[in-house]
């Protein structure tokens, strides 16, 4: 059985750039976690550090949640958002600011045992580079994994997740692939230590995202966690999972299912314009349909086709799942 949760602010008013106040209003708390109650299979929640959980909310959030019947599948820290990180969080030239943002992780590791939550979401998204020249690649890199090996000592009962992605805010991010993300996790030397697959991330990535997920498993059992949506690969559209990409997704979840993920799938997606509740639930029922659809007899069909490497199999056998009398 797999366990689905959501990022809680996809069910509010997510603003793009163009307008700051957003397309629609913005429900309180109780109603976003009450809308994620309401999504069949869903069964926790993802919070943002500063964003929907503080040092002094905590017990208010925490009744709501167990009032809804929901977990908390992650905490993620805000190291993107604030001005302070323009220059970047972990990688920052100003050693107060590296300091800040391994307070802000500790933080939110903090919060999560007080909720029972067992992983941290590390998405540093200012940290990179915008031009040539800006960046010490040796000297940043080493300040990246050295703040995240002080976490993960800090609190071994928590799990450290990082979150890659090859661009935005900046122009170039310090983790862009799974590749190089795992590199860092295993540098830090910590079990607690891995790597989220953020789907969109990687599909803009020029991923292949079974096999990033299949590398992340057989090197150290690092694939820790997985956020779910779609794009055009051009950029991180945020979309429905399975819009645009629907075999690529089957191929995702027979893989995940091949190396025994048994983590969060964690919807993580920004509908603008859409109804917010909606459009989560499309891409919950989406995966749940590949889910259903992964039943044993159809594994093994999957494995034949993989052993042969034919791809006129391979279409033959998708036509015969999406249209009727083939």
């Amino acid at each position: 059985m797999i366990n689905y949760s959501i990022i809680l602010g996809n069910l509010g008013n997510t603003c793009d750039r163009f307008l700051s106040s957003g397309y629609k209003d913005q429900p309180s708390k109780e109603t976003m976690i009450r809308q994620a109650s309401e999504i069949k299979g869903v069964k926790a929640v993802e919070l943002v550090g500063t964003w929907d959980i503080t040092r002094e909310n905590i017990e208010e959030i925490g009744s709501t949640l167990a009032k809804y019947g929901l977990g908390c599948a992650s905490i993620i820290p805000d190291h993107f958002s604030q001005k302070r990180w323009g220059k970047g969080a972990f990688t920052s030239k100003d050693p107060s600011i590296r300091a800040q943002a391994l307070e802000e992780t500790c933080t939110a590791a903090e919060l999560a045992r007080k909720l029972g939550c067992g992983i941290i979401n590390l998405w540093p998204g200012q940290d990179g580079y915008d031009y040539i020249f800006q960046a010490d690649h040796r000297l940043e890199r080493r300040w990246l994994i050295d703040a995240v090996q002080s976490a993960a000592k800090a609190y071994p009962d928590i799990r450290f997740s990082l979150e890659y992605k090859p661009k935005e805010p900046r122009t170039h991010s310090t983790m862009a692939r799974a590749a190089d993300t795992l590199l860092v996790a295993r540098e830090t030397g910590m079990p607690n230590v891995g790597v989220t697959i953020d789907t969109g991330h990687s599909l803009a990535g020029g991923e292949n995202m079974a096999e990033a997920a299949v590398m992340l498993a057989d090197f150290g059992s690092k694939l820790f966690h997985l956020h779910f949506n779609d794009n055009y690969r051009s950029w991180d559209d945020d979309m429905i999972v399975g819009s645009v990409h629907f075999a690529e997704y089957i191929e995702l979840m027979f893989w995940l299912k091949e190396i025994g993920y048994d983590g969060w799938y964690s919807m993580d997606q920004y509908p603008y314009r859409e109804d917010g509740q909606e459009a989560l639930r499309a891409s919950v029922e989406f995966v749940q349909g590949i889910e259903a659809m992964l039943d044993d007899a159809t594994v093994k069909e999957l494995r034949a086709i993989i052993a042969i490497g034919d791809p006129i199999e391979y279409t033959r056998w998708l036509r015969s799942k999406l249209f009727r009398n083939r």
